[in-house]
């Protein structure tokens, strides 16, 4: 069946007190919005479309630095759900097939459940996804006969009978894209908020003899961002389920609760995560790999045996292939380290490859940055790069070659060859106890004077 995404997104969140649209609040390191297209991009839509509103420019940068081919268009006016699908229209023009609402400030709908809704419109011409709340709290309520959903009801114009009711809506539906824009044309604004409410679409095609029904999903899938506290408590909600997941899959977490995940991490089976480990968008950890206590990873490849940290930064571009060793105060940043390479502690590597089984000393440097361009440093196999080396980029350390402590590299070293390039040392006798008398004399007339 063929599937086309509406996304509400035009919301200004005036609770979040804040100049950014609410739905680009992240949560696991990307956009509510982004998190709800993701889930419905595993139903392979034909079309995307986001109804942006407020800050509809930073929207649109987002929702197509996700999804390219995302079609944005704007609600000038919030006049409620209805009027905002409605602004989607012309851009699903000759679409005939399902169009699913969802909202970008509700981030947790599951692709399973958009898999059973797509399953229920088959047999049914409108399908809501409802939730049995814990607290009802002011959710519109479905109305439901069997499993035909008669109407869906909200609560400043429900009956206390109504309300009575725990079955609540969540707002997301599925129907057929031409159906849908038809029951919209339909929907009028005689009710308590002077809105046009998309939930009216149920009593309306009940009343043209046509079928609705309900899906129930979970209540923590329906959870809305609507204030700084709801997205704190939805970040602790993302965290929670992502770490279980983890765990459940056969990664050790040691410390759960310390352990901050990205939308997007990937981390295989036997991997062990140290405490206070935080995982930026764009991380694959394989098997095996072990990623010890304070470390930060963002857009980085980590292989089987490898080891990261402690206290280690891996920026974007950082590859680390088999058994390759990151140590403590050690940041890697657009460079593959390749099998068993080793960078121990206090160093930067940056746009660079290291060799197989390379030994880099402390305090080394790749000087990739001129002030203007970035440049590449290779470090060949079986290197040894001795402690506080600079090696100012572009240049090519080959196979077996060594370099001295202390040295600064600015040239090619040929391979197997020990490459020095530091200042000789002069000795002067006795001048270190002059120096230090010849000090002591200035400060003592320094004080004398004051």
């Amino acid at each position: 069946m063929k599937t086309s995404l509406i996304i509400l997104a035009a919301g200004k969140g005036t609770r979040m007190n804040s100049e950014l649209p609410k739905v680009l609040h992240p949560i696991a390191g990307d956009p509510m919005l982004v998190h709800a297209m993701a889930a419905g991009a595993t139903l392979e839509p034909v079309h995307t479309v986001v109804v942006a509103g407020h800050g509809a420019e930073e929207v649109t940068a987002a929702a197509q630095d996700y999804d390219e081919t995302a079609t944005v268009v704007v609600q000038s006016e919030q006049l409620g759900t209805a009027h905002a699908v409605a602004q989607a229209r012309d851009a699903l023009s000759g679409f005939d097939g399902t169009a699913i609402v969802l909202y970008g400030d509700t981030p947790f709908v599951s692709s399973e459940t958009l898999e059973e809704m797509m399953s229920a419109a088959e047999g049914a011409d409108v399908v809501v996804l409802g939730f049995e709340a814990a607290d009802p709290e002011r959710y519109g309520r479905l109305v439901m006969d069997g499993t035909s959903l008669e109407r869906i009801v909200e609560f400043k114009d429900a009956s206390e009978e109504e309300r009575a009711i725990t079955l609540c809506n969540s707002g997301v539906i599925a129907c057929n894209a031409t159906l849908l824009f038809d029951l919209i044309d339909a929907v009028g604004n005689e009710n308590a908020s002077g809105e046009y409410y998309l939930t009216d679409i149920v009593g309306l095609a009940r009343s043209r003899g046509l079928k609705a029904t309900a899906v129930t999903c979970d209540e923590a899938e329906t959870l809305g961002v609507n204030s700084r506290a709801q997205l704190a408590e939805a970040e602790a909600a993302f965290q929670a389920r992502a770490r279980a997941i983890l765990i459940e899959d056969g990664v050790t977490l040691q410390a759960p609760e310390t352990v901050f995940l990205a939308r997007d991490t990937v981390i295989g089976r036997d991997a062990l995560i140290e405490p206070n480990v935080v995982f930026g968008a764009g991380v694959t950890i394989e098997s095996g790999a072990h990623i010890r206590a304070f470390s930060h990873l963002e857009g980085c490849h980590v292989s089987r045996g490898a080891v990261v940290g402690p206290y280690a930064r891996l920026r974007p571009g950082a590859e680390l292939e088999e058994n390759a060793k990151v140590g403590n105060f050690v940041e890697i940043k657009n460079a593959v380290l390749a099998e068993g390479a080793k960078v121990n502690h206090l160093s930067y590597i940056g746009d660079a490859f290291v060799g197989a089984h390379a030994n880099i000393g402390a305090g080394t440097i790749t000087c990739n940055y001129d002030g203007v361009m970035k440049h590449h440093t290779h470090i060949g196999a079986n290197a040894f790069i001795g402690s506080n080396t600079m090696l100012v980029a572009p240049i090519h350390i080959g196979d077996g070659a060594m370099t001295g402590s202390g040295s600064v590299i600015t040239s090619d070293v040929e391979p197997d060859a020990l490459a020095l390039a530091r200042a000789p040392q002069v000795e002067k006798p006795g001048m270190a106890r002059k120096l230090m008398e010849m000090l002591k004399a200035k400060k003592a007339k320094t004080q004398r004077s004051s």
